[in-house]
Parts: C-alpha cells; sequence; structure tokens
C-alpha cells in the first residue's frame, strides 16, 4: 500500500514538475517563432524565466480596495490549473487520476482559475479590470461548449471521458483509424479554443496593454510581484495543458503507456516536439491576421462550436 502511494506521488510530482518547467520555454518559443515571422530579433526563448524570477523578487503592491480575495485569487488559480494539468496525459497516459474525475473535471478547475481571476479584477475597483472579467467571462461561456464537444468527439472511440484512457486508446491505433474527418473537425474546433484561451491573437492580445482591447491583461493589470508572478505563470502552464490536451488526443504518437524512466523521457522529448510544432502554428496565425473587433469575437467561438458539433455528429454516422 505504501509502495504504490510512493509511487503515485511521484508520478504526480514529475507530471507537474515537468508542466512548469517547460511552460516558460514554450511561451519563450512562441514568442521567439513570432518575432521570426515579423523579421525582429525577439527576445531569448529562456526570457521568461527570467520574467518570473524577477517579478518574484519585486515587492508586492496591493490596491487598499482589495479584500483577501485579492490575495487568495493568484494562489488559487495557480493550484487549480496546475491540478488540471495532473489530468491531463502530457508525457505518460497513466496518472491514477481517474478516481478525481475526467474532462470535466479539467474543464472545472480552468473554470474556477479564471472565475477567482475575475473575482480579483472586480475586487481592486478598477474600471479596466471589470472591463477584463466581464469580456472573459462572456467568451468562457463560448470557449468550454466548444472544448467539451470536441473532446467529446474522441471520447467516443475510446468509451471513456477519462483523458488518460482516450490518449492510451488512441496509442495503439492505426494512422487511418486517427485521420478521419470527425477528428479533423475536433482538431480545428480545438485549435480555435486554444488560441481563445490563451488570450491569443485574433482573439486578444497578449503583448498589448492598450486599456480598450484588453481581455486577460486586463484583468491581471492590478497585479505585481510575486503575485503577477504567479498570474503569468498559471497562464502558461495552462497554455501548455491546452497544447498538451490537443496534441496528445489527436496525435498520441511518443507517450508513454508504461512507467519506466525511458518511456517517460521519450514522452517528454515527444511532448516537446509537438508543443514546437504548436507554438510555430499559433505564432503564424498571430502573424498572419489581425486582431478582430470585440463584436466579431463571438463569431470565431461560434465557428469553433460548430466544427465541434460536426465532429461529434460526424463520429456518431461513422460508428
Amino acid at each position: 500500500m505504501l509502495a504504490e502511494l510512493v509511487h503515485s506521488l511521484s508520478q504526480f510530482f514529475i507530471q507537474a514538475g515537468f508542466l512548469l518547467i517547460a511552460a516558460p520555454l514554450i511561451q519563450g518559443l512562441i514568442k521567439k517563432v513570432k518575432a521570426f515571422f515579423q523579421k525582429r530579433q525577439g527576445p531569448p526563448i529562456l526570457q521568461p524565466y527570467y520574467d518570473l524570477w524577477k517579478l518574484f523578487h519585486k515587492e508586492t503592491v496591493v490596491s487598499a480596495e482589495a479584500s483577501w480575495v485579492y490575495r487568495a485569487a493568484p494562489w488559487v488559480g495557480f493550484a487549480a490549473v496546475v491540478a488540471a494539468g495532473l489530468f491531463i496525459p502530457v508525457a505518460f497516459a497513466g496518472l491514477p487520476t481517474a478516481f478525481a474525475g475526467d474532462v470535466l473535471a479539467v474543464t472545472f478547475l480552468f473554470a474556477l482559475a479564471r472565475f477567482f481571476t475575475a473575482l480579483a479584477a472586480l475586487d481592486t475597483g478598477s474600471a479596466f479590470g471589470g472591463m477584463g472579467a466581464s469580456r472573459e467571462m462572456a467568451l468562457a461561456s463560448l470557449v468550454e461548449p466548444a472544448m467539451l464537444l470536441a473532446i467529446f468527439t474522441v471520447s467516443l472511440g475510446a468509451g471513456s471521458t477519462d483523458l488518460n484512457q482516450m490518449v492510451a486508446a488512441g496509442a495503439v491505433r492505426t494512422a487511418e483509424e486517427l485521420f478521419t474527418p470527425a477528428h479533423f473537425l475536433a482538431l480545428a474546433g480545438l485549435f480555435i479554443v486554444l488560441i481563445a484561451e490563451t488570450g491569443r491573437i485574433p482573439v486578444d492580445n497578449p503583448d498589448t496593454h492598450l486599456e480598450l482591447t484588453m481581455i486577460h491583461e486586463g484583468m491581471v493589470l492590478e497585479f505585481s510581484g510575486r503575485h503577477l508572478a504567479l498570474a503569468n505563470w498559471s497562464h502558461m502552464v495552462k497554455q501548455a495543458a491546452l497544447m498538451a490536451l490537443l496534441a496528445n488526443l489527436f496525435f498520441p504518437w511518443g507517450v508513454a503507456t508504461r512507467w519506466s524512466l525511458p518511456a517517460i523521457a521519450i514522452g517528454m522529448a515527444a511532448f516537446l516536439a509537438k508543443a514546437a510544432v504548436l507554438a510555430v502554428a499559433l505564432a503564424a496565425v498571430e502573424s498572419s491576421f489581425a486582431k478582430l473587433r470585440l463584436f466579431r469575437v463571438p463569431d470565431l467561438l461560434g465557428a469553433s462550436f460548430v466544427l465541434s458539433l460536426l465532429a461529434l455528429i460526424s463520429g456518431q454516422v461513422a460508428r
């Protein structure tokens, strides 16, 4: 019993540690590739690590209007995102998390982090924070159904909504079984969800501080010091977790299905390779499109929902 507990805890710590370490690297890679497409030198790939180190060592300034909600929100959001990452197979499709939940738990934990971040934005009494929070919650009502429908399409073939079982079932399938019209439609829908959830162009601009266009940046505008570091780090971890969700559901090759150090190392390398491909895709989209007007964003998210719905229907018809 004790040996099983130690084994499970080691799996959790390795998964969480890998996500926490790899997330800033992926963020730095996206910025570097985006700068390459725009004919700029761009920051070093390791710049997000330097930024987090600097913010953790800076003084935290708290608004006089803020309550305990503002102080707790970065910690709750960070914990919720890391916990969600433990349900998503990143390098290993065998984490013992099925007893605690499935894809619905992942969606709930992401929503919990978003909820507390929005509360913190409202708690400071800032007009820009309230504007960003209201926009974020409005878009979330469109993003979450599309994400669930896309994942349910994959769950039909696995016969389970447990992400570990879904990835493990996909890892033993042939390319012909994986590359079906339903999966391509679900992949397109989930990629739009990835853009929206990570606050990237054309939905949001992660590099702007123009008040009228901010969504995610508006919510964290009042954060400083370690609070801002936690908010930024949790955003990077969420981005890496969503990349792992998309990559390993639709391209599950390389994911370890048995617990051994060589298999885990191969799984980590495979995830980083897939994340690099997705980073290039995200940077290409950001460099090729302008930011949509706020009232046009629901059209894009509606297209994501329709693609996911068509994928689900197509998968049911094929069965």
